[in-house]
């Protein structure tokens, strides 16, 4: 979020006149409002505002403006920057006010969320108060859009600005100390006269010129191919800030403009900064080339202003109700996204629209109250005020708090241990066919299989505490994703090609190739102990969010056209044109074109069931066998978190078997199967029973997440797989 340089004293409120001598600029104020509600509004999910996000981008341009005109100020008129001042301000204005609403908010965190949960929030909490937290949401792969985070976000992702400014606080004045530095250098390497010196803007603009290009460079290339690090990091967002910085050193040239070419380009900025968040959504690449249009637009409005503050848009900026909200943009800023994220939990269920809405206007009202008790109480205190020291120590103090609260709540967050009785492992005994034995030998084994599942599935469902016994233990759980991605065997977003990933007996005659996407993942601890079993040669041959359907796919988390899945299909099929696998096993995930992932293309629709047909026909002609196994259920929650919060109701997460499985889709999809000439394996009674679809099953942990098997009840069905495998390799 920015900073308030422009602002002035409570006093000083009272004398508009005598502030806009001072260099206030009232349009700033409005244009602050501007921004602070397109995100507010974005983040209430109100309908014909999917770009709201882009306030955040205005932001970074009034930062840039302010803190370059700021030192430019200082250091034209004085030759140098005085640090301990620049970083007191700082610090006195914004680290008390970010410290007091993430204390708040963890220790609401810890009562609110569910115990599992509650742990990654507060240290999402302490990253926030140390300003990385963008860092920690990079490195981790947190997608700002993500279809996942609708399940479980961070009440701190919004912080991820505030590190960007911090950082940028941290960078801005010492590079501006450095271009001084290095024009004195270059005069006295020439002995011209050090007069002047400070005053020569030339040096700088190019200075910022070059951090925007380089910048905006580095933003262009990692939008496409890492979204996460251009969306959060301080080196892809550097050039919107050096925008601002631009504006502020070219001011007395803007200042030259004519009313009118000035407010049309205000009013043309304005309009750029509505189109972006009304054009823009989620799916838009962002920053990319699209944070073109409202950092211009906001340029544009503070550089018009600088010829006609109150002319304009600016007259429309400068309306008291847009600079009240403007006041309390960041404290508004700092309370709107915890407050949307938490009140639910509070309420015990969704907020609709207007709820959202009223949640929203609450937050207005803690974001008064904090600037009204906490931000102008220390901003304005002479003793602080006029002490660099003691601002420092100021917001020191605040961030050792809001670090050592969240370390103490840590402590207190409740286990996440079952306490239930201790129940028995899921276990299946199958016996598989002779070889050479009829269909009907199979099926029966089948079908035998899949009785003692049901008969557990029936003996778990309505289980009211989680067991004592379970595996893997609810904290445990997360871990198993290293394992689903199977070291390197399952190709991230970005890679190409497949290494040879081969477990049971690799000189066998009978090759199975598990191909898919992480759903095909999943399934391999099954496969790997049929391999061990049946003499196998079995290969994974997974990449992620890529089924192997011949459609064209975009990709929710790059923003863009999954390339890379397109190419890995295609050396994919070559592969097995060249090996003739026995048996394909097809798994893949049901979600795409959900909300929040959209993909080009929806599961169970036309288009995938005729691509599915195609897949099928084309493997057959190859020569091999095509297994494709039918959906996991939808657990519609995060099942070791809601767990953690339902220890005595393990019932509570359990979803209902209608709304869980679509099965229809299934009947078309083995319908397309049969017709391609493959064998389709509906997999819903290993999951559900008549009703109901228990995520737990004897002592077995069902699902790790929100929508993949546990390691260990992927195991556990291993006969029930390795039987529908022996029936679809008989029938070739």
């Amino acid at each position: 979020m920015v900073s308030r340089d422009n602002s002035f004293s409570p006093a000083e409120e009272r004398q508009g006149t005598h502030a806009e001598q001072n260099g206030f600029r009232l349009d700033i104020e409005g244009l602050r409002a501007v921004a602070v509600v397109a995100v507010v509004l974005f983040h209430a999910s109100v309908p014909g505002l999917g770009g709201g996000y882009v306030g955040v981008d205005v932001f970074f341009v009034i930062s840039g403006f302010l803190i370059t005109g700021l030192l430019w100020r200082e250091v034209s008129g004085t030759g140098s920057v005085g640090l301990r001042a620049f970083y007191g301000a700082r610090a006195r204005r914004l680290l008390p006010a970010s410290a007091a609403v993430g204390v708040v908010t963890m220790i609401a965190a810890t009562f609110l969320l569910p115990p599992l949960q509650a742990p990654t929030v507060l240290y999402d909490g302490i990253f926030s108060a140390l300003y990385v937290s963008n860092y920690r949401f990079m490195l981790d792969g947190v997608n700002y859009f993500s279809a996942a985070n609708h399940l479980s976000p961070s009440p701190f992702l919004h912080y991820w600005s505030l590190g960007v400014e911090e950082q940028f606080y941290l960078v801005w004045a010492p590079l501006i100390l450095g271009v001084t530095w290095l024009i004195r250098s270059v005069r006295r390497a020439r002995k011209s006269p050090q007069s002047g010196v400070a005053k020569t803007q030339r040096p700088y603009l190019v200075a910022l010129a070059l951090v925007a290009v380089m910048s905006f460079g580095m933003s262009l290339v990692l939008t496409d191919v890492v979204p996460a690090a251009a969306f959060y990091s301080l080196p892809t967002r550097a050039w919107q800030l050096a925008i601002g910085g631009l504006v502020a050193l070219a001011a007395r040239h803007w200042r030259r403009l004519p009313a009118l070419p000035a407010g049309i380009a205000g009013w043309a900025g304005l309009a750029l900064i509505l189109l972006s968040c009304t054009w823009f959504s989620p799916a838009t690449p962002f920053p990319g080339t699209a944070a073109l249009l409202p950092t211009l637009g906001a340029a544009l409005i503070i550089g018009a202003g600088c010829a006609t503050p109150t002319q304009g848009c600016g007259r429309l900026l400068g309306l008291p109700p847009m600079r009240a909200i403007g006041r309390i943009s960041y404290s508004w800023y700092l309370w709107h996204w915890p407050v949307l994220v938490l009140a639910p939990l509070l309420v015990g269920h969704s907020l609709g629209l207007v709820a959202r809405l009223i949640t929203a206007l609450l937050s207005a009202g803690l974001a008064w109250l904090t600037m009204r008790f906490i931000e102008n109480p220390l901003r304005f205190r002479p003793s602080i005020r006029h002490s660099p020291w003691r601002s420092l120590g100021l917001g020191a103090t605040a961030t050792a708090v809001a670090v050592c609260a969240g370390l103490a709540l840590l402590q207190v967050v409740p286990t996440t241990v079952g306490r239930g009785a201790p129940r028995k492992q899921l276990a299946v005994t199958a016996s598989p066919a002779q070889e050479g034995a009829g269909l009907d030998a199979y099926d029966a084994a089948v079908r035998q299989a899949f009785a003692q599942v049901q008969t557990a599935l029936v003996a778990s469902a309505g289980i009211q505490s989680v067991p004592s016994n379970l595996v893997p233990p609810l904290a445990n759980a997360a871990l198993e994703d290293k394992d689903v991605y199977l070291r390197g065997c399952m190709r991230d977003f970005l890679e190409t090609g497949h290494p040879e990933c081969a477990s049971g007996d690799t000189a066998s005659a009978t090759t199975v190739a598990l191909i898919g996407d992480s759903h095909a993942a999943m399934w391999n601890p099954a496969f790997q102990q049929l391999a061990a079993l049946r003499h196998w040669r079995v290969e994974t041959l997974a990449k992620t969010g890529c089924p192997l359907l011949d459609l064209p796919i975009s990709s929710p988390l790059l923003h863009r056209e999954y390339t890379e899945c397109e190419q890995w299909r295609t050396e994919i099929i070559n592969r097995l044109r060249t090996e003739h696998p026995r048996l394909v096993v097809l798994s893949m995930w049901r979600g795409y074109g959900s909300v929040g992932w959209p993909s080009g293309f929806t599961s169970y629709d036309p288009a995938w069931l005729d691509s599915l047909t195609r897949m099928v026909h084309q493997l057959r002609d190859s020569g091999t066998q095509v297994l494709v196994l039918g959906p996991i259920p939808d657990p519609q929650s995060v099942v070791p978190v809601c767990l953690s919060a339902h220890l005595n109701d393990a019932t509570a997460c359990e979803p209902q078997r209608s709304s869980a499985v679509n099965a229809s889709g299934i009947a078309a999809e083995a319908a397309a199967v049969k017709s391609g000439g493959g064998h389709y394996a509906d997999l819903t009674d290993l999951f559900c029973t008549a009703d109901r679809c228990p995520v737990i099953v004897g002592n077995t942990l069902v699902y790790f997440d929100w929508n993949h098997l546990t390691l260990e009840y992927s195991r556990a069905l291993s006969p029930v797989i390795g039987t529908l495998t022996d029936r679809a390799l008989a029938q070739g």
